[in-house]
């Protein structure tokens, strides 16, 4: 009976286990999880999960039970330690395998412990146990410092100042989100979370964190000194490739695959966070939920037989108070970017061109221009600037 071994119980690794059994799998599968807790949903956890506006049961991505209802072995709070030719380590335990797919997520980076990382109170925002460890602190009047100002950290920001919290927010570049958006994207979130009393510091950075056991304080780049009652550190992920390097799986800005989800080695597979693959002539990492959605479903069809190509469609989003942020498409080499205002308060969209070429777009609380602007990209196509421009133009015509 051939047996499939998924090391990362997260969104990725529950998906493909779930697709392999609809496909009618009738062999074995074991599902890893470094976490206590069964798979569960990331992006609600710094937002309606902190809030208080979700039980920690509406995380879960299936009922704990389901797993084995459906043969499928889910072993929590284990880590593999070793991969070898048909078989991997956990502890003293040796598992064989006919298939086996990584899809160990990422990490979130740290803060030096010479600049005060290692302090009582500093968090970071990515797992179950982050979030549950950081709750207690979000009391109104406390001060919370926020470093990084990309989507985590923002959205941190939100939940804080929602919860009345004193929010500063410090990002070391010119701009907020300057990695990911336009100039224009970002000046809609400033405005945004300053009208809600957030503090947003740019261009300056932290030099260290203050306090003895538990942090204190805080000294920034351009010599101002807080107070502080805790700290959130948003200042990106890392894929988690540990366990394939050790192995001599090949990494090129994550565990190198093909464009069906196969790494160099035979037999071991990725998908999510952690893998890389072929995208439009060049290679790319993304990090988001339908991707590891999509890409693990096309994994367990391969596993099958079906030897499908995964053809990637990328679509972010992000809540922040009461606006969401849908994206779609990637903004990489754009050279112009169209304003389009929404006819309600707050509904605004920005539409980034290579040349005459639509190539994604960011649209606020406008899931109507958001959907349209998806489907041009997604079938090929494009959007004369000038009908991006006009709120009068139904761009529907041009789907």
């Amino acid at each position: 009976m051939s047996h499939v071994v998924v090391v990362g119980a997260g969104q990725a690794g529950s998906s493909l286990v779930v697709k392999l059994r609809n496909l009618g799998f009738d062999g074995e599968i074991t599902l890893i999880g470094a976490e206590n807790a069964p798979p569960y949903q990331r992006p609600p956890l710094s937002k309606k999960y902190l809030l208080g506006d979700m039980d920690l049961e509406r995380l879960y991505l299936k009922p704990e039970a389901f797993y084995g209802e459906n043969g499928i072995t889910l072993r929590k709070g284990e880590v593999v330690t070793e991969i070898s030719e048909g078989q991997i380590k956990l502890g003293d335990e040796t598992l064989t395998y006919d298939h086996l797919v990584l899809t160990t997520g990422s990490t979130p980076r740290h803060l030096p412990a010479a600049i005060g990382g290692a302090l009582d109170r500093v968090y970071v925002v990515r797992g179950l146990s982050d979030v549950d460890a950081m709750a207690p602190e979000f009391g109104a009047g406390k001060h919370v410092l926020i470093i990084g100002g990309g989507y985590i950290g923002l959205e941190a920001a939100a939940v804080a100042a929602a919860k009345g919290l004193q929010v500063t927010l410090v990002e070391m570049a010119d701009r907020i989100l300057q990695r990911v958006a336009c100039a224009q994207t970002s000046d809609y979130f400033r405005t945004l979370h300053t009208a809600k009393g957030v503090k947003i510091i740019e261009g300056v950075g932290l030099d260290h964190l203050m306090g003895k056991a538990r942090v204190t304080g805080a000294k920034l780049t351009d010599g101002t000194e807080l107070k502080i009652d805790f700290a959130i550190v948003g200042v990106g992920i890392m894929p988690d490739i540990a366990l394939a390097e050790t192995a001599g799986i090949k990494i090129e800005n994550g565990i190198k695959t093909d464009a069906q989800g196969r790494t160099s080695v035979a037999n071991i597979w990725a998908a999510g966070d952690c893998a890389s693959f072929p995208y439009q002539g060049g290679r790319i990492r993304l990090e988001s939920v339908p991707n590891a959605i999509a890409q693990a479903e096309i994994i367990a069809e391969n596993i099958m037989g079906a030897h499908k190509d995964y053809t990637a469609k990328p679509w972010f989003w992000s809540d922040q108070f009461d606006v969401k942020l849908q994206i779609a498409g990637l903004n990489t080499g754009y050279d112009d970017v169209i304003a389009r205002q929404g006819d309600k308060d707050g509904m605004m969209s920005f539409w980034y061109y290579k040349g005459d070429h639509l190539l994604a777009v960011d649209a606020m609380n406008d899931p109507r221009g958001y959907m349209i602007g998806k489907r041009i990209i997604e079938a090929g196509k494009t959007l004369p600037k000038d009908a991006a421009g006009d709120p009068e133009t139904d761009l529907k015509q041009f789907m």
